[in-house]
């Protein structure tokens, strides 16, 4: 079947799977660069990001050149949401990933729609509504599921919690910007808040990478820089904009909707490609968080 044959639903839901896919490969290539070499998780940070703002400013120009002003508040709230967003979100998920499977790490992640709703809950004067309680519940079993799985491979080994650990917090880092990203986007547009946010996100990465580090620390693999420029593409750059245009097509709450394969996708690629264990546990895990993931979702349909 021909491109000019398919339907705006059909093509929507394409990227929106694709959009999905790339991100459920970030974790598989920070596991594979850790197998390759002994690098710090700020130096596979830096490395992506340096890769990323060139193909950032090379794809998402267009939508920078017309002006825009902000106010002083808004534009520390810009600062804010950068760093949580992006930096703190992926400094902490690249150290949980120092001690903990790519599945169990997607599963931790995919938590994050709960604790945006908690967030704004709790900062943003939201009601919490009596229908969150059951998807709660049941995102809350299925971390502890995935985790107890891990735990029970890895002998016992308290890192399994210190790696979880950090991923939550990663999780909470990626809620933070989700709940109070709302009024940048609507001043903004999502495409420009999205690359100003990245921007800010790559300065504070350097900026931590330069207090940590020697310069020297750059100087790497062939196959990191290899995978550091695969994670930019696939799973950081290509990722946004398919998930951007995916949300023209079929709007936001289906392609939220497409992207629950996320956890599903890094089990197979971590069993694939990593030969991670796929257990009863985490899979009884993973789906009691997609349920719950979903019921909240299907009422914002």
């Amino acid at each position: 079947m021909g491109l000019n044959r398919l339907t705006s639903n059909e093509i929507g839901i394409i990227l929106a799977v694709l959009s999905a896919a790339g991100f459920s490969l970030k974790a598989i290539f920070v596991k594979q660069a850790y197998l390759i070499a002994n690098v710090e998780p700020i130096t596979l940070l830096s490395l992506r990001m340096l890769f990323s703002f060139p193909l950032f400013i090379l794809i998402g120009y267009s939508s920078l050149k017309t002006g825009f002003s902000l106010t002083k508040k808004e534009v520390l709230l810009l600062i804010l949401l950068g760093v949580a967003g992006y930096y703190g979100a992926s400094i902490l998920d690249f150290m949980g990933l120092e001690y903990i499977s790519a599945g169990l790490e997607r599963i931790i992640l995919f938590s994050y729609p709960i604790l945006t709703i908690f967030m704004g809950v709790l900062f943003l004067g939201k009601q919490f509504e009596k229908r969150l309680v059951v998807p709660t519940v049941l995102c809350t079993l299925g971390v502890v599921c995935a985790c107890l799985s891990d735990f029970k491979f890895a002998g016992g080994s308290h890192s399994i919690w210190l790696g979880a650990a950090l991923v939550f917090g990663s999780a909470l880092c990626y809620a933070f910007y989700q709940a109070f990203s709302e009024p940048m986007i609507e001043k903004l547009g999502a495409m420009r808040f999205s690359l100003l946010a990245m921007f800010v996100s790559i300065f504070a990465v350097q900026l931590h990478f330069f207090i940590q580090l020697p310069i020297e620390s750059l100087i790497q693999p062939t196959k990191i820089y290899t995978i550091c420029f695969m994670m930019a593409l696939f799973s950081t750059v290509l990722p946004v904009f398919l998930q951007s245009s995916a949300i023209k097509y079929i709007g936001a709450a289906r392609s939220v909707l497409v992207s629950t394969l996320g956890p599903i996708l890094t089990l197979i690629l971590g069993w694939i490609l990593l030969d991670e264990k796929i257990t009863l546990l985490q899979v009884l895990g993973m789906c009691l968080v997609l349920i719950g993931v979903l019921a909240i979702k299907r009422k914002r349909v």
